[in-house]
This record gives structure tokens, sequence and C-alpha cells, in this order.
């Protein structure tokens, strides 16, 4: 078992090792390599915490005002104590015992005569006024609990900026009341194949709307290849226009109103396929809207989505990680913010606080089809090589005679190293496989049919191109169709089930 599946799993290696009559020289070999790891190490410390915070509970004021008695007595027998020590210093002196032994009983007189300094001190304030002691009792005890306080809040602190997301990757599965997920892989893969050899069954009956991610707005070559595709094969697909930086209850707002405009336009259902970012939107307006687009929808995939969450978001905005030491969160800020004049609440909208407290309010409904896909991302050298291709750069002054038309050069830029990079860091951290930016784990929908493919493949593979994609395996425009498709058969199905039930 790892470690990352023992921190989950709340199991923790013991604090220090038993000692086995060895003595200190024995004990301290044991101790180093009985030390548990880090995550463990940080538990026990809270756990430790709250052992002596329970070593110093509070004063109370009315018990402390019934012991003022009590404490003139002691006073009294520590100056009786006091007073036999000094009438004996002669004996002692003269007793056949080491000096050591005096200046042992000198310090203890001291020390008595100290504290029945003190305790008098208490005495005549309790005799003259009782609320001052009462008063300096409290006030004491508030300066401890305030220094208890801070303590335990450098310890959670600690705690959570050493966990980081480890205890929220994966809670969608470990969630009872989440309805259970069924495999489609074969399923997909017998279609995909099927595709490859020239069989298409995408119906024309319906219309294919595409919502892409993040950061959409500003990669022009977004979901591009796949809509090509689709209108080569004479299907009516579109893109949606929306501001992918915006919050995920504003674009599900727009989302309803393009399908009702699609729907009003063609009188044709439509199927929606949303990719990152943009699967999280789609499933949002078919949550928070179903009962206007339930005629009008006829199923939902979603690809690379972090439905429950994403750990990159998370550790980004959460207090105590990566964006607090090498501001990252600030950086965000400014390039959601004031560059592409988007809302900071769109990347907050993947955190797994905001997902839960979302998925708690508004779910899929249970009639309607879907299909999750989500892969993992390689972390070989190759990546390091790899050019995803987003956008074309038009050079007016290199146009060829012949045509006219400008010249264009593909902006490329190493997205497969970056995937790879983040990919990495989860494995490391996390223990958990990834597409660079979404745990494998939090890309499935309760409920729908998963397709969890071997091939590695990174978060921005399905929707830009890359230069030096091996020809001998399947594209991204064949891979969102053979979704769509294996969508298809699932509708198909569910519709079955649903009559059947009927009857």
């Amino acid at each position: 078992m790892t470690d990352a599946e023992r921190c989950r799993n709340g199991e923790g290696a013991p604090l220090v090792a038993q000692n086995d009559d060895h003595g200190v020289n024995g004990l301290i070999p044991q101790l180093f390599t009985s030390l548990p790891a880090l995550n463990e190490a940080v538990s026990c410390l809270a756990q430790t915490t709250t052992y002596f915070t329970g070593c110093f509970p509070g004063c109370d004021v009315a018990s402390s005002a019934r012991d003022s008695s009590d404490s003139v007595v002691h006073a009294q027998e520590l100056e009786t104590f006091s007073s036999v020590l000094t009438e004996n210093d002669s004996v002692i002196s003269n007793h056949p015992i080491s000096s050591e032994s005096s200046t042992v009983l000198s310090e203890s007189s001291s020390l008595a005569i100290t504290a029945s300094a003190n305790h008098d001190g208490i005495a005549r304030a309790s005799v003259g006024d009782p609320s001052d002691i009462t008063g300096a009792i409290v006030q004491s005890s508030h300066n401890g609990q305030n220094g208890i306080s801070i303590f335990q809040g450098l310890i959670e602190r600690a705690q959570r900026t050493v966990r980081g997301s480890a205890d929220d990757i994966g809670w969608l599965k470990r969630d009872p009341e989440m309805p259970p997920v069924e495999d489609g892989t074969e399923q997909f893969i017998e279609i995909l194949d099927n595709i490859r050899h020239g069989l298409h069954k995408l119906p024309n009956s319906v219309v294919y709307l595409l919502v892409p991610g993040l950061f959409s707005n500003h990669g022009p070559l977004y979901f591009v290849s796949t809509k090509t595709s689709f209108s080569k094969m004479g299907l009516t697909c579109h893109i949606v226009k929306i501001h992918s930086e915006a919050s995920v209850e504003k674009n599900a707002k727009e989302i309803k109103d393009y399908i009702e405009e699609i729907y009003w336009g063609s009188n044709k259902r439509v199927l929606l396929l949303g990719h990152s970012k943009g699967g999280v939107d789609a499933a949002a307006a078919l949550s928070i809207y179903w009962s206007d687009l339930k005629d009008k929808v006829a199923g939902l995939a979603i690809a690379q989505s972090p439905y429950g969450g994403s750990p990159i978001a998370s550790d980004i905005l959460r207090e105590g990680q990566l964006g607090d030491y090498v501001n990252v969160r600030k950086l965000m800020e400014i390039l959601i913010c004031k560059v592409i004049k988007g809302d900071m609440q769109a990347l907050e909208d993947l955190t797994y606080m905001k997902r839960k407290e979302f998925l708690k309010k508004h779910r899929l409904p249970k009639e309607l089809p879907v299909v999750s896909f989500h892969t993992e991302a390689s972390i070989t050298p190759a990546v390091l090589a790899t050019l995803s291709h987003i956008a074309h750069a038009e050079l007016p002054l290199m146009a060829t005679l012949s045509d006219g038309q400008p010249a264009r050069l593909p902006v490329v830029i190493p997205l497969g190293a970056v995937m790879a990079a983040c990919a990495q860091l989860l494995q490391v951290r996390y223990g958990e496989k990834s597409d660079g930016l979404v745990a494998r784990c939090d890309a499935e929908a309760p409920g729908s049919v998963v397709v969890r493919p071997t091939r590695k493949l990174d978060h921005a593979w399905m929707v830009y191109s890359s230069l030096n994609d091996d020809p001998s395996e399947p594209d991204a425009a064949q891979v969102c169709e053979a979704l769509l498709t294996l969508l298809v058969e699932v509708g198909q199905k569910k519709r079955r089930e649903l009559s059947m039930k009927d009857e």
C-alpha cells in the first residue's frame, strides 16, 4: 500500500518504537527507523496538541473564588515551613551531610519563601476584594487559552499545507449518496475501431453542441478539428461561444439559452460534448435548468472534466499551498482578471470545496444519458518535444503570387511538457494518476458510463492537435465521434429501460 493510500485510509505508523529494555542506546536507533511519513507526523503532532490542550482547561471563576480561603491556609503553611527551616539552619549546617545537599535545601527554602510571598499576596487580595483575584485568574486563563489557540492554528495550518488535496481527491467515489458508474471502455474501443474503418453511426437527427473549457476564447483552434470533421459527415455541429473564464452558473445560463435557440430553430434535440470546464458548465446547465431542457437535450458527454474538482485549482487557491509561496494565486488573478478580463470565480468553481457545495444543491437528472471520459498524461521525456498547435499566424507580406492568400504559420506551444510536469507533481505528492490537471477519479460523473482508455493522453490533446501525432492512432475528432456514438447508444438503452419500467 502506498503512502498516499495509507494516508487516505487514515492509517499511520507509530510515533515512537516500543522500548524493549535495551536502554537509551537501543532506543535511539529505533526512533530513527520508525519515523512516520510527513503526513502522518503532522497528524501525530495534531493529536499531541489536542492532548496538551486537555491538560490546560479553562479556570472556572466561581471555583477560583471559593478556593481563595484555601489559598490563605496554604500560604500560612508555607510560612510556618519556612520559619522552621530558618530556625534549624544551624543544625543543618552542622549535620554530617554534603554541601551539595545543603545547597539544595537552601534553594528549596528560597522557593518556599517566594511561594509564600505570592500566596500571601493572593490571600490579602482575596481578603480585601475578591473581585481582584477573580479578575487575575480570568485574565490568566484568557491568556493561556489564546496561546493554545495560536498553537492549534499553527498546527492546523501545517497540516493543511502538508496534506493539500489528499483528503478531497476521489471524494465522489467515497460518497455513499452518489449513484455508481458503469464501465463502457470496451464498447467505446469497439466503436472507435469501427470509425477508423469507415463505419460512422452518428445520426443527423440531432444537433451536436461542443462546449469548450477554460481559456478557450484565446485558443482559436479549440475543438475546430472536431467541428470540421463532423461537418464533412453532413452533421450539424456548433461550438458554444461563451466566456470560458466566467463562473459556472453564468455559463450554465448561456448554455441553456444556446440549447433553446438551437432547438426552436432546428426542431432537433441537442447532444452536448463538454471538455474540461466546459463539461462542468454543460452539466450545470442541465442540472439547474432541467425542467426547461428535458425535452430538448438527448444526452451529455464530458471529457477530462473536473466534475468532482481539480487538485491543481484547489492547491493554487487553498491557503498554505503553492499559491502562497510562489505567488501563483496573484499571477492567476492578474492573468484572469486583468489580462483576459475574466472572473476569478471561474477557477474557484473548480475547487473541491465549490464542487461539493454545488453538487449538494444540483445533481444531474437520473434519466439523462451521461458518458464520462478521462485519461492519464504521459510523463516520459519524449513529451518534452511535443508541441500543440493552438492557432495560425497570418503573414500577408509572404502571400504567394498564385492565389494572393496570406501565408499561415502554425502557432505552437509545449503544452505536453506542461501537462507532464503537472501530472508528475500529482503523482509524486498524492499518488494519483491524472491528465495533468484533473485526477482520473474526479472526472467520473456519478451514474454515468465511464470510458477509461489505457492510451496516454494529456489534458490538451482532446482539443489541440499535436504536430507529431501518431497517424496509426485515432485522432481527437475520431475520439469525440466515438464518445458521442457511445452516448447515443447509452441513450437508446436508457429509454428502453424507462419504457419497460412504465409498462
